[in-house]
């Protein structure tokens, strides 16, 4: 991609004194030309590059604007490369690895050597979401609009919105953006999205608000209830709250405070703990929870 090629031609120029064309082309496997339109296109941005013909030239940034290039130390080499490689394995590609190898003027095996953090984003089935971060991509570069068949806890049905970013929460991946449906905003997991197409429809020209992380389940209609959990589960409610989490009362029973989105929500995770979990209040959760598994019982007599 064109701008993972600009970013890398300008952390080498920050990183060296001087590089010819021919080494950047060679680095980078594109044509001569290629980078010579690279180079004057980061000159229209801004960038002071100094281009000297002849024996001993090359491709330079002025004197005074380069940054000391011990301010990235190894360890901070060593965090980006987690970092690109964490999008490695969402992609199931080496671009980004490969990309950092390039950027890096040094002998890049040194980048690897005792990196012991590992961040893999990939979720078990690679292929569900990777190509559709590709096409995610590809649609936010185009400025265009995306289409997919959707399914939520409210039914199923075709969604069309404007893509502006990709985002990582809750262990799943969203895309976040303007939903033509809705006529608002709004977060799309990326796992029940299916007949995902780009579309040749260009997003409208509107000012897009600042992204705000909220809780999946932080909404307009959330409810709460109190949960008495059983001590051999307690590994799961540290693990999804936190051991500052746990409360318990005067019977030394583990209490939590659980908030949804919704009933059917809040049953659902309750039921997910087998019958290690029980609905204390409201009172009213819990009646309606006592009929809810009345009701799925019958299902099962014979």
């Amino acid at each position: 991609m064109k701008i993972d090629r600009l970013i890398g031609i300008l952390s080498i120029l920050l990183q060296k004194d001087k590089i010819t064309s021919q080494e950047l082309a060679n680095k980078f496997e594109v044509s001569r030309r290629t980078i010579l339109r690279d180079v004057d296109a980061l000159s229209m941005a801004g960038i002071p590059i100094i281009s000297e013909k002849g024996q001993g030239g090359g491709i330079s940034i002025m004197e005074g604007y380069k940054v000391d290039r011990t301010v990235l130390s190894s360890e901070d080499m060593k965090a980006i490369l987690t970092g690109l490689q964490s999008l490695d394995s969402v992609s199931g590609t080496n671009r980004y690895r490969q990309l950092m190898e390039k950027i890096s003027m040094d002998d890049s095996a040194a980048i690897n050597v005792d990196n012991h953090i590992i961040v893999d984003l990939s979720n078990w089935d690679k292929s569900a979401v990777s190509d559709k971060i590709e096409l995610i991509k590809a649609a936010m570069e185009q400025n265009a609009k995306i289409a997919f068949h959707y399914f939520s806890q409210n039914g199923e049905n075709w969604r069309k919105i404007e893509p502006y970013h990709l985002v990582f929460q809750w262990s799943d991946w969203y895309v976040w953006g303007y939903c033509t449906k809705r006529e608002e905003y709004r977060m799309f997991k990326l796992m029940r999205m299916t007949e995902l197409t780009l579309t040749d429809e260009k997003n409208s020209d509107r000012i897009v608000p600042e992204y705000i992380c909220k809780k999946q389940w932080d909404n307009i209609g959330g409810i709460e209830a109190v949960v008495k959990f059983d001590d051999s589960v307690k590994w799961r409610i540290i693990d999804e709250f936190g051991a500052d989490f746990l409360k318990y009362n005067e019977k030394g029973e583990m209490i939590v405070t659980i908030t949804r989105s919704s009933i059917p929500a809040l049953f659902q995770y309750v039921l997910s703990f087998g019958d290690k979990a029980e609905i204390i209040a409201p009172m009213e959760y819990r009646q309606n929870f006592a009929k809810f598994l009345k009701k799925m019982q019958k299902k099962y007599e014979m």
